[in-house]
């Protein structure tokens, strides 16, 4: 969130100091666009920018538009079909990657400043809400209850709105707060999720020195997870305590909850012996086929910041796949001894 929190106070500032603006999003994408649903950046009059719609010499060619069009007072806002494929006849982005994408470039007015800090404090709070943009304007509200990830209709550039769920949408709780543990946070942070750690030794030096986590609880036993980390969709867990045996605590309190995903680190004989014991006492082999066991993707990691990129890539894998719950491969790595 912290690159949105930078576009989102460069277009503060701006309006604060009666700079004129523009905000670019896009709205829609489709096949390999490079600029995603939901990206957006910045552009003022004085030239600064923030925030990205897919880079590339398309995005150049839109933030020399925007200035252009901040220097026309009639100018509100424009929106643009682009083709990444130089064989269509018109809206050529030129680029050729494939896809296509609509881009919105909105000229902010002086009240857009009310809305543009709710939703910095939204931001800076961690908590969720409701981007509207219209041709009545940007609109935003924290009433999330029910309502969609995001809307675009759109019937003619007179008719049209778009509706986005903005906030962290993905909680990752991660059991242990090691070397591995540090380094995974680190990582995933920057990737929009929440990282809530847990960890039952309080002076532990890396979890001390974790400060990119947003949340870290010390929990008494690990047990106790079973009351604290929710079930749910878009909710993450990787558990890689200190050894074996809070790692089994850890794992009999969350098995039975619903995750998008729920991954343990060790080695493959520490992961085949945990799941033998688990098959011996009757527990259920649809309970087990969920959990990603040994965690991450197998790309050789030894230290802890591979071992995190192996993980964070699968996590990534999962939250992109249409079925979250089906088995990827596995990895083969061996718990960092600091775990």
């Amino acid at each position: 969130m912290q690159k949105q929190l930078v576009t989102w106070e460069l277009i503060s500032k701006s309006l604060r100091q009666n700079i004129p603006v523009m905000l670019l999003y896009v709205l829609e994408s489709n096949g390999s666009s490079p600029g995603r649903r939901g990206f957006f950046m910045a552009v003022n009059q004085s030239g600064e920018i923030a925030g990205s719609i897919g880079g590339g010499i398309m995005e150049h060619k839109f933030a020399e538009t925007a200035k252009e069009q901040l220097g026309h007072f009639a100018t509100s806002y424009s929106i643009h079909q682009q083709y990444h494929d130089k064989t269509v006849p018109k809206n050529q982005s030129g680029m050729i990657c494939s896809g296509d994408q609509t881009i919105l470039l909105y000229k902010l007015t002086p009240e857009s400043i009310t809305p543009v800090n709710k939703i910095i404090a939204c931001l800076t709070q961690h908590h969720q809400g409701i981007l509207h943009l219209s041709p009545l304007g940007l609109q935003f509200n924290t009433d999330i209850q029910g309502k969609p990830d995001h809307v675009f209709h759109m019937q003619s550039e007179l008719d049209w709105y778009y509706q986005e769920k903005i906030g962290y949408r993905d909680y990752l709780y991660i059991v242990g707060g090691g070397h591995c543990s540090l380094a995974l946070s680190a990582l995933m942070s920057k990737l929009d999720f929440y990282v809530h750690i847990f960890e039952d030794r309080p002076q532990v030096h890396t979890l001390l020195e974790n400060d990119t986590a947003h949340e870290k609880t010390i929990v008494r036993d690990y047990s106790q997870l079973k009351i604290m980390i929710p079930g749910g969709e878009h909710h993450y867990v990787v558990i890689m305590t200190v050894g074996y045996r809070t790692d089994d605590i850890a794992i009999r309190a969350l098995m039975h909850k619903s995750f998008t995903y729920c991954g343990i680190l060790g080695s493959a004989a520490k992961i085949d012996k945990v799941m033998e014991t688990y098959r011996a006492e009757g527990i259920d082999e649809k309970i087990l086929s969920r959990l990603y066991a040994p965690v991450g993707i197998d790309i050789g990691s030894q230290t802890p910041e591979e071992i995190a990129v192996s993980i964070a890539a699968q996590i990534i894998q999962v939250r992109h796949l249409a079925n979250p719950a089906a088995p990827l491969p596995k990895s083969d790595h061996k718990a960092h001894p600091s775990q």
